[in-house]
């Protein structure tokens, strides 16, 4: 495992290790976890980028997209709890 140095502000150390004594842990722990979720959120944040860069290229080559209204009522009655046909991609006519 390797060393890192951080510099921390008084305010803020005092603030980690207010909560870090409020979650039951160490200030060290807690900016580990802290480190550690945001490397995550990051990670995260770029799959979801690769995916919608790739839907988008897929709806560029194929030009099939569902209409709003459709994708809207599919998921109304999804969040209604209400059987709900999944609605098809196509071509729209312009």
């Amino acid at each position: 495992m390797s060393t890192t140095t951080i510099r921390l502000p008084e305010d803020l150390k005092a603030r980690v290790a207010k909560a870090a004594e409020a979650a039951g842990t160490t200030s060290h722990n807690f900016i580990l976890e802290a480190i550690a979720e945001k490397a995550a959120l990051a990670e995260q944040r770029a799959e979801f980028h690769a995916l919608a860069d790739q839907r988008y290229a897929q709806f560029l080559d194929s030009g099939e997209s569902i209409p709003w209204e459709e994708a809207r009522t599919y998921l109304m009655q999804r969040i209604a709890g209400k059987p709900a046909k999944r609605p098809l991609a196509r071509k729209q006519a312009r």
